[in-house]
């Protein structure tokens, strides 16, 4: 793409002048007093502010942007003020993007009259996803008809570095671009450097030779530290972006003239500094005003404005309050407006419906209702509807713009949710296994569960994560893991781990009702009632406005308090309810059993009742039990239940193996059984 003009009028020069003296006076400002502001990890854009100014001028407030953690002279592009990103500086309070929470230039922003910034991370590249989500939640609200008020079509921004374009996860992002030519620039900011690492050490081409191998993604390479060139380039690709609606691109190449970070000084390990200093864009720019007809005296008069600004800012900061210790303790959860049960749970039916459908109907019943809800996954389409046939005719009742296959990456799936949420949607996404979430774990791990605590509320990811679980048959160590204990260990998240068809179809509902991210863990044995013993998953369907709240246990078999016989209280979820049904068959009134349903809100109110009537308590999971959510468990009840315990709280699971077996014996060897319950059951109640 060549750029045709070369000139560009005073006004957009001076205002980009000024933006820039800004910006290098709060770097200079920043080494005056680099003992008071690194307190806190901070980099800045020294170098780097001509092409990010060249953007930001140009984003319109119907835009997204996903920044790095250079990116200073974006945010004050956009209209960001010096003093707004020094209280982030100084991890004040009122810093408008994390409360304190977060480093500097790690913004999230929703005003209206700005582009808007979902949660932001990291540098390393894992922004590419959740960005990349945000331009396909675009592209389905276009292709679906969506309404959009916007005279001009809003387009994404995924600012990178290029060492961070070497991340597995950008591929991920570049393949979902290309293949659904979506609107997003990723503009790549390529210094020469990772940290002491340079380019030679550690990648084996740049970012705009890299993207030639994403067919669809038009790649321009440009100088950086020119702004004009910059600002004409950017120029043209937005054009094209608003009215053609495909991805680009833009390689520019900049001088790192600062420290990468605070705690990494340049003196330290640079041998370039001489050479960098040499395409200082600020002279560049300077010489552009000239050009233009601006004297030295003018240039002067909005350099000192910019020092004289950023010194007032910075003493105003640092009078500003810190957070309070109560501030620790909001927003990790948005508010959920399903707190009650309701609807028609047992209706009457002439069939009892299998789990696999009670889920299937719910997503249908919500796709009906609800244009901004979509499904998709690996091998949920149209030719199959899922491995487990859990998504069967969607595809074919809502469209392929609606229900549709991705790729096989994990990460995408799961993180795209953010942007996808950002924009309005509210995406039902699907790993196809448990065994294989673990590529996706980064993305649930740093940016969906965290982005709400971390943008101080603005941001909480309303997403739907379904994950087939367990053991089911030989399905082998690699289609058989349960990964509930990893799951409880992320907070921010919602979990479900439903063991009937009634439940799932009201937990689906709760989910999707509510404004934070849900996982939701599907036993596959428990699909179809196909395993021996669990015929009490098929249910009565439930009507269509049944919702069950989370955080709610079901006493699936009550006991009445005794004292003549010995009893005990068995606390499970999913398949265990099944187990433990089955193994205390003969013995009802001795055993009371409590579904959690759902692992996280946990009903502690529930547990911890059934346990003090009951004096034993057995646990009861398919996992592994060493270092598990059950231990975990176990050990809260012996906490808070110690006085009223007459037994140790005991835990069966799975034995401590690597790996479930394929074989059919040794996976029956490996795996809990209701005759495996019913003897650690008699085991306590003799204790």
């Amino acid at each position: 793409m060549e750029v045709a003009e070369k000139t560009l009028n005073k006004i957009i020069l001076e205002k980009a002048f000024a933006t820039m003296a800004t910006a290098k006076a709060m770097t200079e400002l920043y080494e005056e007093n680099f003992k008071v502001v690194s307190k806190y990890v901070h980099a800045t854009s020294r170098g780097h502010e001509a092409i990010q100014i060249a953007l930001a001028m140009q984003l319109l407030p119907q835009d997204y942007a996903f920044p790095y953690y250079r990116d200073d002279s974006m945010l004050l592009g956009i209209g960001m003020q010096p003093y707004d990103l020094m209280l982030q500086l100084m991890a004040k309070r009122d810093d408008p993007f994390s409360g304190g929470r977060t480093y500097y230039c790690h913004p999230s922003l929703r005003d209206a009259d700005k582009p808007k910034i979902p949660h932001q991370s990291s540098a390393t590249g894992m922004q590419a996803i959740p960005a990349t989500g945000a331009a396909m939640g675009f592209w389905y609200k276009e292709n679906i008809g969506i309404e959009d008020k916007n005279q001009e079509k809003p387009i994404v921004v995924c600012s990178l570095g290029d060492a961070s374009v070497t991340e597995g996860e950008v591929a991920e992002a570049f393949q979902m671009a290309a293949l659904k030519q979506l609107p997003i620039l990723y503009l790549v900011q390529d210094n020469g450097w990772d940290i002491s690492a340079n380019a030679k050490e550690t990648r084996a081409q740049n970012a705009f030779d890299y993207a030639k191998g994403f067919h669809g993604i038009e790649a321009i390479s440009i100088d950086g530290a020119n702004f004009t060139e910059s600002y004409l380039a950017i120029q043209k690709v937005l054009e094209t972006m608003r009215t053609e609606r495909r991805p680009f691109l833009v390689h520019a190449k900049v001088p790192l003239l600062n420290h990468h970070t605070s705690g990494v000084r340049m003196e330290w390990y640079r041998d370039d500094l001489e050479e960098a200093q040499s395409r200082d864009p600020f002279p560049v720019l300077m010489k552009q005003l000239l050009d233009s007809g601006i004297t030295k005296d003018e240039i002067q008069k909005i350099n000192d404005t910019a020092v004289a600004k950023v010194l007032a800012d910075y003493n105003k900061a640092l009078l500003a309050e810190d957070p309070k210790p109560e501030d620790l303790f909001t927003h990790d959860f948005a508010p959920t407006p399903i707190t009650e049960e309701v609807g028609e749970r047992n209706p009457e039916r002439e069939d009892k419906v299998v789990m696999v459908d009670c889920a299937l109907f719910a997503v249908e019943e919500l796709m009906k209702k609800h244009a901004e809800c979509l499904l998709y996954g690996q091998d949920v389409g149209g030719r199959l509807g899922g491995v487990f046939r859990e998504a069967a005719t969607l595809a074919q009742k809502f469209g392929d713009e609606r229900v549709f296959n991705t790729p096989i990456q994990e990460a995408f799936i799961v993180g795209s949710t953010v942007g996808m949420s950002a924009v309005g949607l509210k995406p039902i996404v699907e790993v196809q296994f448990a065994d294989y979430i673990w590529p996706g774990l980064n993305q649930l791990f740093t940016e969906v569960s965290r982005s709400s605590y971390l943008t101080n509320g603005k941001w909480p990811v309303s997403m739907i994560l379904r994950v087939p679980i367990g053991a089911y048959g030989s399905g082998g160590p690699y289609h058989s893991s349960s990964v509930e204990s990893v799951l409880t260990n992320i907070r921010g998240i919602k979990i479900a781990y439903p063991s009937n068809g009634a439940d799932l179809k009201g937990l689906l509902k709760a989910a999707y009702y509510d404004p934070n991210p849900v996982v939701i863990l599907e036993h596959k044995g428990l699909y179809w009632s196909k395993v021996k013993g669990t015929d009490a998953a098929r249910i009565n369907e439930p009507s269509e406005d049944y919702i069950l709240p989370f955080g709610q246990a079901n006493t699936v078999q009550e006991i009445w308090p005794q004292d003549e016989q010995e009893t005990i209280s068995v606390i499970t979820y999913g398949m265990g309810v099944h187990w433990a049904l089955n193994a205390s068959a003969d013995m009802k009134a001795q055993v009371e059993i409590i579904d959690l349903r759902t692992l996280f809100p946990l009903d502690e109110e529930s547990i911890l009742k059934s346990v003090k009537k009951a004096k034993k308590c057995l646990i009861v999971t398919e996992e592994p039990t060493n270092n598990s959510f059950a231990r975990s468990l176990a050990g809260l009840i012996q906490e808070k239940c110690f006085r009223h315990l007459d037994a140790p709280v005991m835990v069966i699971g799975s034995e401590n193996m690597p790996a479930i077996p394929l074989n059919s014996v040794l996976e029956q060897t490996m795996v809990p059984s209701a005759e495996k319950v019913r003897a650690k059951m008699e085991e306590l109640l003799c204790y």
